[in-house]
């Protein structure tokens, strides 16, 4: 058993707490925000992710997890200590590193013995020097040991990521503190990489990277089949069955969102740039992402026409199922330039709601999908949820004004909605 603390109660950080306190480890999660620390200490998880609060509760009745502000009561005694604090992005495009400086800082001057300090935070080129900087400044380097380990979670399926990892990428100059991490990280039977900081750090900005062009990518491709009459999805299908492209995240829509692949790819761009690379398809993957969400109102307005004094119906808020997180949700840019064209909008999601409702409060939030489809002049799905596809869509078709469905994540089949009388309209469909 290992004495590990985390510091920062994100997504990230509170399931890797979880993840190490089901493997038999005692975990203290360290967090300044004296709100979170008590909800978490009344087995309250601050955000939706499947299966956190039941590990919150079963490990802290057992004494394997200890919730804190202080850093005093965490850090002396801990053999691995991981950073798992927010990066987001600065006006500039680049990732804002004051919260890892924060955490560096408020670690230095608690050690007192040698600890493995493991960045798990999504961070620039570099950061780890960084933190090796501040931290000496504090206690002699022979002291510790700083790892990078990037973190691969994604959120609706967070808790099943972090025990079943397809990798675990650890970066350090001192091998022999990169492979007691893996040591940590062995009950979990994943194949582990082991390279120096920098290019730890850089495979986790070059894979979001990679399948946010993947998205992109294909929604290109969908803005293309709509104009010649080919189906993105069999177009997909038939492109995914070659092994040297695969299936994965092939799926044409209005868009990624969330908290990483947006600043990622910004971030990565940003270096790029600071170094004198020209980042071109790292630029186009930005204006892609940013045009599918825009091209699918101008796509609303050409179908319904003038969006002034419409009541505009949207399905799925947060920016993927499974979550309640709105960080750059694509809902946000589709229901606020609906706004902007003077259309009133009708909204439901089976738990982003309260969230949406800080950044988007002059939405009209519904009880159930009906409710949102009554009166209605169009309906939009933006985030497949499961739940949207067994509505029983002739009632929503009765309910609605008129009845315009425009299918942001192709969950329904064209010919089906179209027998049911809808006026149906998938993105790259014909």
């Amino acid at each position: 058993m290992a004495k590990i603390s985390v510091i920062g109660v994100g997504y990230v950080g509170l399931v890797t707490s979880a993840c190490f306190a089901d493997l038999g480890n005692e975990v203290y999660c360290v967090d300044i925000d004296e709100r979170k620390v008590e909800m978490l200490r009344q087995n309250k998880v601050p955000f939706f992710e499947p299966g956190v609060e039941e590990l919150i509760a079963r490990h802290a009745a057992a004494g394997r997890l200890h919730f804190t502000t202080h850093y005093e009561e965490a850090v002396p005694n801990s053999d691995f200590i991981f950073i798992c604090v927010g990066t987001p992005m600065a006006d500039t495009g680049a990732a804002e590193l004051r919260y890892v400086r924060m955490a560096a800082e408020s670690i230095g001057p608690h050690l007192q013995k040698y600890t493995i300090i493991i960045n798990k935070s999504t961070v620039p080129i570099g950061t780890g020097d960084m933190v090796t900087e501040i931290l000496s400044q504090y206690t002699d380097p022979g002291n510790f040991a700083l790892v990078s380990n990037p973190e691969f979670l994604r959120e609706g399926s967070a808790v099943s990521d972090a025990f079943s990892p397809d990798r675990i990428v650890l970066g350090a100059v001192d091998r022999a503190a990169a492979e007691k991490v893996a040591e940590l990280h062995a009950p979990l039977n994943a194949p582990v990489i082991i390279t120096d900081l920098r290019t730890a750090e850089m495979i986790k900005y070059a894979s979001n990277a990679f399948l946010a062009t993947r998205i992109s990518f294909i929604n290109e491709m969908a803005q293309i089949c709509e104009r010649l009459g080919a189906d993105v999805r069999e177009v997909a299908r038939g492109m995914g069955m070659d092994r040297r492209i695969g299936p994965h995240m092939l799926n044409a829509g209005v868009g990624y969102g969330g908290s990483c692949f947006g600043k990622d790819v910004s971030a990565l761009a940003y270096m790029a740039e600071a170094q004198d690379c020209h980042p071109q398809l790292l630029q186009a993957v930005m204006e892609i992402n940013e045009d599918a969400r825009l091209r699918f109102v101008r796509k609303l307005e050409g179908i319904v026409g003038d969006l002034s004094g419409r009541t505009i119906g949207v399905l799925g808020l947060s920016f993927k199922p499974n979550t309640d997180d709105m960080r750059d949700a694509p809902s946000i840019v589709i229901v606020t330039r609906i706004r902007e064209l003077g259309g009133g909008v009708k909204a439901y999601d089976p738990v982003a709601m309260p969230r949406a409702e800080e950044t988007m409060p002059w939405v009209t939030y519904c009880a159930t999908p009906y409710d949102v489809a009554k009166g209605a002049d169009a309906l939009l799905i933006v985030a497949e949820w499961n739940e949207f596809r067994q509505l029983d869509m002739a009632r929503i078709r009765d309910l609605m004004h008129q009845p315009v469905l425009l299918d942001g994540r192709n969950i329904y089949e064209p010919a089906e909605m179209r027998r049911l009388g809808f006026h149906y309209y998938g993105v790259g469909r014909p």
